[in-house]
């Protein structure tokens, strides 16, 4: 059997917090520690999910996808800098 590893974490917290959790954690049937494991880990997720998916209106999205579709024109600063970066690969 392959052997795991395994992190600590520790928290001070006040007892009448601890009660509460303790409370929360039975009534799921759950350890104390497998609750504040899984509470945390789902609040992990939902920060990551908050920093890394873009949330639009639907006018936003209308607006992303028509210009998906159509874009407009280089602007000359753009064209300018395709330039750099083609002069750039081809000096590599």
């Amino acid at each position: 059997m392959p052997a795991t590893s395994s992190a600590r974490l520790e928290a001070r917290i006040s007892p009448e917090l601890q009660q509460t959790i303790k409370r929360a954690a039975d009534i799921e049937g759950r350890s104390l520690t497998d609750f504040v494991v899984g509470a945390a880990l789902d609040a992990a997720y939902r920060t990551i999910e908050q920093a890394e998916v873009i949330r639009l209106s639907r006018d936003d999205q209308q607006r992303f996808a028509e210009a998906l579709l159509s874009p407009p024109a280089p602007s000359p600063g753009l064209k300018r800098a395709m330039k750099r970066h083609d002069k750039l690969l081809r000096s590599e």
